[in-house]
């Protein structure tokens, strides 16, 4: 079989990515920050940062496997049909 030579991601998508990923991103260094045990700000800032990008990744990771999935139930669905 020859792979297929269809584009999935489109300038659109990847704007949509880039919103969807700053502000969870925005979002969980908000929250985790109230989380860091200690009175040092900076420390604070540090280790809000280091932890809400690790999420962001993780949240990143499920945002791409969801798409994958989506556009496999709608190629289902299609053929179905």
């Amino acid at each position: 079989m020859e792979p297929s030579k269809e584009k999935f991601t489109s300038p659109g998508s990847l704007i949509v990515d880039a919103i969807l990923v700053i502000s969870f991103f925005v979002f969980m260094f908000s929250v985790l920050k109230g989380h860091v045990t200690s009175n040092d700000p900076t420390m604070i800032t540090i280790w809000g940062l280091i932890a809400a990008s690790c999420v962001t990744g993780v949240f990143w990771l499920a945002l791409q496997m969801f798409r994958v999935v989506l556009r496999a139930h709608r190629a289902a669905l299609k053929n179905k049909g």
